[in-house]
């Protein structure tokens, strides 16, 4: 298993580390049960601090982050609005980081500007005070804890069939901007015989760098127009929603006809009955609230384990996640 210094993107993960982290939450979820269990999670990282630079709107990352924090007795603080900070007076967010590291133990940060995660994480490594750095979202770049945690729950709903290997994933909706499906995309290329379907309009299909990415792995991919034919024959659905917040001139989402790449619940009947839906949400009405009680639909649960998940890789970056494999409570 590789070890890391700062989480930046997808790429980074091989599928030892993908399972030992499958492995981790699994042990988190035990501990999670009894009271004794969570008092010991708690006394393990009470010694730290974390800040959560998030200065791009969120609701379930920031907060997933937060719990996780506070689960393991990580005190956090934030930055949500960079118009309160020094960056205000022309201050520059390198230096407005740097500082924060000087304060924390871990920042956790979010971002509309793609590729400023790893501008800052090669600023910190260059430091005096090197301490690590989570990619909560870089841009329309890398979403690399949901790719983590969609993969969390993609094994655990297929735990009674196999695991991910051997499935087919369906991606819906604006993949040449869903940072969640390039992170995801990547990930799934570590599991045999995998297939992807890219379902999507014209104008939101796959960028360039993510299909020679996939062509140069073993993973089979399509790409396709015909959302019916591919919610059929897949092992699971992952929908997202248009990400027009990145929309700049000429480039109007609301042109793009995209209503045909909507999961609604006429359309449970044609898919299989095992399979799993999934979205990292928000959503928007490319997902019908008529299927949230159909036992396939496991989007909020994969909310849920986003936090198990996101607190399991935390002791793994902090170096606390043995203390948790081995001890029996």
């Amino acid at each position: 298993m590789a070890a890391h210094r700062h989480i930046l993107n997808a790429s980074q993960f091989d599928r030892p580390f993908l399972d030992r982290l499958c492995r981790l939450t699994n042990k988190i979820r035990q501990f999670d049960k009894s009271k004794e269990g969570l008092i010991y999670l708690q006394s393990l990282l009470a010694h730290k601090r974390a800040m959560l630079y998030f200065t791009q709107p969120s609701t379930r990352t920031y907060l997933s982050f937060q719990s996780a924090c506070h689960i393991l007795g990580i005190k956090n603080s934030e930055i949500r609005d960079p118009s309160t900070s020094s960056e205000r007076k022309g201050e520059s967010i390198e230096d407005s980081l740097q500082t924060f590291s000087s304060y924390v133990d871990l920042i956790i940060m979010r971002s509309p500007v793609g590729g400023l995660c790893d501008r800052i994480a090669t600023m910190l490594d260059r430091s005096d005070r090197p301490i690590p750095l989570i990619n909560a979202g870089s841009g329309p770049d890398e979403h690399p804890t949901q790719a983590l945690l969609d993969i969390y729950t993609l094994e655990r709903s297929f735990k009674n069939l196999g695991g991910i290997e051997g499935k087919t994933i369906c991606m819906v909706g604006d993949l040449k901007r869903g940072r969640t499906v390039r992170s995801l995309a990547k990930l799934v290329t570590l599991y045999p015989r995998a297939k992807i379907i890219f379902a999507s309009p014209k104008e939101f299909k796959i960028e360039a760098d993510l299909r020679n990415t996939l062509k140069g792995s073993a993973t089979e991919f399509l790409e396709t127009e015909d959302f019916i034919d591919a919610i059929s024959q897949s092992d699971a659905v992952y929908m997202t929603r248009i990400q027009d917040e990145y929309d700049v001139a000429g480039g109007d989402s609301s042109k793009v006809d995209s209503s045909k790449f909507c999961l609604l619940a006429e359309h449970l009947k044609i898919m299989k009955e095992t399979a799993v839906i999934m979205h990292p949400l928000p959503r928007r009405n490319e997902l019908d609230p008529a299927i949230d009680h159909d036992p396939r639909a496991k989007y909020w649960r994969q909310e849920r384990n986003g936090m198990w998940t996101r607190v399991a890789l935390m002791t793994t970056l902090l170096g606390v996640d043995e203390h948790i494999l081995l001890p029996e409570l």
